[in-house]
C-alpha cells in the first residue's frame, strides 16, 4: 500500500498502520517541523519527505491521512478564526492534495472542540459525516477528535484503561486533575511552559505527573522529568502497563 501522510508529524499514523497489519510499500510524508522529521527518520528511515504541503504535487497513493493544524479550531485558542485561519486554513491544501491524489481511502481528523460552521463547512466539502472517537476508549487519555473518512468502522469497546495503571514507580498523580473516568487530560502545545497544581486541577487541562519531588502545595509548580539544565516541566513519557518507557526511548544523534 502507498501512503501520502499530510501534516505527518513523527509518522504516527505509520506506526498505527503496521501495527494493524497494513503493509506499507512506500510512505510518503509531508511535514516542515524540523525534529518531528528527524524522530521520523530515525524510527522509519525509508520515509520519504516531501516537505511542506503548500503547492505540494502530490504522489500517487492509495491511502490520503492527515490531521491539519487545529490551532485556530480549538476551543483553546482565544479569538479563534477557524478555517480562516493562517494555520487551519492549511485544511484546503489537504482537500486540493485529495481532489489531485484521488485516492482510494483516504481519513481527514481535528478537534472536536471546532465551532460547528466550520465543522459543516468541511462535511459539505467532503460529503460525510464525521466520526466522534475519544482516545479515551483505547488510552489512558481524555482526547476527542473528529473524523471524516471513506472508510467504514465501528468504535471499539472502552478497554477501561486509567492513568494510574500505565504510571510506573516513583511516578504519582494528584487524583484531583484527572478528568472523568480517572483519564489524564490532554497534554497542549503550551504544556512546556508550566502550570501549577490549582491550575490542573481546577481547569483539568496540563495533567502533570510527579517523579521523585516532594509534594508541593496547591499553588507552586509540580515538576515532571525534571531537566537537567532547568526547572522547566517537561511532558511526562507514558508507557504501556508492563513496558519500560526507557525501552522506547528515541534518542537523536
Amino acid at each position: 500500500m502507498r501512503v501520502l501522510s499530510l501534516f505527518d508529524g513523527i509518522s504516527c499514523a505509520r506506526v498505527a498502520l503496521e501495527r494493524a497489519g497494513h503493509t506499507i510499500d512506500t510512505y510518503y510524508a509531508s511535514e516542515v517541523e524540523v525534529n518531528a522529521i528527524k524522530v521520523a527518520q530515525k524510527n522509519h528511515p525509508t520515509t520519504v519527505q516531501l516537505g511542506s504541503v503548500v503547492g505540494l504535487v502530490p504522489p500517487e497513493c492509495d491511502l490520503l491521512i492527515g490531521g491539519s493544524p487545529c490551532v485556530d479550531l480549538s476551543i483553546a485558542k482565544k479569538n479563534r478564526k477557524g478555517l480562516e485561519g493562517e494555520r487551519s486554513g492549511l485544511f484546503w491544501e489537504w482537500v486540493r492534495v485529495w481532489k489531485e491524489a484521488k485516492p482510494t481511502w483516504w481519513v481527514l481528523e481535528n478537534v472536536a472542540s471546532m465551532p460547528k460552521k466550520d465543522r459543516d463547512i468541511i462535511t459539505a466539502t467532503l460529503g460525510v459525516e464525521p466520526v466522534m472517537f475519544n482516545a479515551a476508549l483505547v488510552s489512558a487519555q481524555s482526547r476527542k477528535r473528529l473524523f471524516w473518512t471513506n472508510i467504514k468502522f465501528d468504535l471499539p469497546e472502552d478497554r477501561g484503561i486509567m492513568l494510574k495503571d500505565i504510571l510506573q514507580a516513583p511516578a504519582e498523580v494528584d487524583e484531583r486533575m484527572l478528568v472523568k473516568g480517572g483519564k489524564s487530560a490532554c497534554i497542549d502545545a503550551n504544556y512546556h511552559k508550566g502550570s501549577s497544581l490549582e491550575h490542573a486541577i481546577k481547569k483539568k487541562v496540563r495533567t502533570m505527573v510527579k517523579v521523585g519531588r516532594e509534594t508541593p502545595t496547591d499553588t507552586e509548580p509540580m515538576r515532571t522529568l525534571r531537566s537537567p539544565t532547568s526547572d522547566a516541566l517537561r511532558p511526562v513519557r507514558m508507557g504501556s502497563a508492563g513496558h519500560s518507557p526507557a525501552s522506547r526511548r528515541t534518542t537523536l544523534s
